[in-house]
């Protein structure tokens, strides 16, 4: 294969109905589905409620700032380039790097859980059999043109949503059912004991860090733009449309949880600490309108699930990693691309990363799908800052020098409030994530470590390239704020 017959740029073959599911399928995983059972145990029906609903409409508000970004300049290097033209070049190697390492380390994060699933069907065979199948998997349907991504994309997120779909009709027959029978409130679980806000707001802060972490993936559309077909016309569509799926699919999940099941129902609270899958409140629910094949069903959902979310995976970081070579933020190695337009190099050193799941034959399936889950969760709140800040600091380059807002092709809504909102409430989810660890007296060193590490590991990323390279923040009149540059 010579160099001259490979494509110098990605190709843009990603539809609306492809970024759309991106969009969702990196978004709706096993924070839904397992997690979302704990979060009502721990802060009641209305206190899950509440927090779901603020996360959400933080989410809505980074995407829409997102969107105003992608719109005016697709990249599939969004946050790198974002955050190095809008803000300071450190602060978007920095971010780059983040975002790379954040999603391959998500990739092995997966890879790990698929082990837990599998146990569910063959208990006998070594989960480290498991995790090499579906990396292999994940790299050839990465390994595939982007057209092939995208389709093989849709289909793993069409079966999540047509489960939660299932899911939220069942809840509402049941719901009706119960509202039928004279001698049963519907209301009961609203009302029994300290609900519906248990805990208080400790208990509240701790689920929107477990919320914070369901909704991460939301932002993989803003990558996608580089390879998408009309960017001005899909990237709005999408972004829209997720506001909508977050009321439906998560504040309408956790109403029908909080209503069915009891806050104090054991099983809840147990849900995302165990690797039973019966425990999810997705099966308890299934169980109790009669389905028996409830939990290998789940199983086979949450499977998918998890595939998908590893695949989006994969397809993010490989990109993010091309497009720093390509701009000179990484070897230049990795910017090279085969004869179909995809970027092999890079695809290899993301799985190379994604192997940390082969971890667990030497330390243990537990340990290290708690540090990897710690680094992938600190790691995709610090890309939210990135996009709340880049946004804020783009317009007011953009108004600074001249242009007026109504020129974009893209105008995100409630400006300055929502990249404001955003970084205020993420950076409150950040620096409360493991409060517990420094309660008590006795400071817990190992449980801050595995918990923060990200922070530092960005710091020093940052900081040893502004002192490199002397870098200083961009003022607004010198940004490069025209469209598509």
């Amino acid at each position: 294969m010579s160099d001259t017959s490979a494509p110098q740029h990605l190709q843009r073959k990603l539809g609306a109905r492809h970024l759309n599911m991106i969009a969702i399928g990196g978004s709706i995983g096993t924070g839904l589905f397992l997690a979302s059972g704990s979060t009502i145990a721990t802060a009641g029906p209305g206190g899950a409620l509440l927090a779901y609903a603020l996360i959400g409409i933080m989410i809505y508000f980074l995407m829409t700032s997102l969107g105003e970004l992608a719109t005016h300049n697709p990249s599939s290097g969004a946050f790198f380039t974002y955050g190095s033209r809008y803000v300071e070049e450190g602060f978007g190697f920095a971010l780059g790097w983040n975002y790379w390492y954040n999603w391959a380390i998500t990739v092995a994060f997966e890879l790990v859980a698929v082990q837990f699933i599998m146990k569910f069907w063959f208990p006998e065979i070594a989960g480290f059999y498991w995790s090499a199948i579906f990396l292999a998997v994940i790299f050839g349907i990465n390994a595939m043109t982007v057209k092939g991504f995208g389709e093989s994309e849709f289909w793993f997120s069409m079966i999540k949503v047509v489960a939660i779909i299932v899911f939220i009709i069942i809840g509402i027959a049941m719901i009706v059912k119960i509202m039928l029978t004279p001698d049963v409130s519907v209301w009961s679980n609203w009302t029994k004991g300290d609900a519906p806000f248990v805990g208080g707001l400790q208990a509240l802060v701790g689920v929107a860090m477990i919320a914070g972490f369901s909704f991460q993936g939301t932002e993989m559309v803003g990558v996608a733009a580089g390879e998408s077909k009309d960017p001005k016309k899909t990237i709005p569509l999408a972004i829209k449309q997720i506001f909508w799926r977050i009321l439906l699919f998560y504040i309408l999940c956790i109403f029908i949880i909080g209503t069915l099941v009891s806050y104090d129902n054991p099983l809840l609270l147990h849900a995302a600490e165990s690797e039973n899958i019966a425990l999810s409140p997705f099966t308890l629910l299934y169980e109790k309108a009669g389905l028996a094949f409830a939990a290998g069903l789940m199983n086979a959902v949450i499977l998918s699930a998890i595939l998908s979310a590893g695949n989006s995976g994969m397809y993010s970081s490989t990109r993010m990693l091309f497009d720093m070579a390509k701009e000179g933020r990484a070897p230049k190695w990795f910017s090279k691309l085969d004869t179909r337009g995809v970027p092999m190099n890079a695809l290899y050193a993301t799985t190379a990363v994604a192997a940390l799941c082969f971890l667990t034959t030497f330390i243990g399936e537990q340990q290290v799908f708690n540090w990897l889950l710690n680094m992938s969760g600190m790691c995709g709140f610090i890309v939210w800052l990135g996009i709340a800040i880049s946004h804020y600091r783009f317009r007011k380059g953009y108004t600074a020098q001249g242009y007026k807002v109504e020129d974009l092709a893209y105008r995100a809504k409630f400006f300055p409030f929502a990249p404001w909102f955003a970084f205020i409430l993420c950076s409150i989810i950040i620096l409360g994530q493991n409060y517990q660890a420094v309660l008590g007296g006795k400071i817990d060193w190992l449980g801050l470590l595995s918990t923060y590490i990200s922070i530092p590991l960005f710091l020093i990323i940052w900081l040893g390239y502004k002192w490199k390279h002397k870098t200083k923040l961009i003022a607004y009149q010198d940004m490069n704020v025209k469209e598509g540059e």
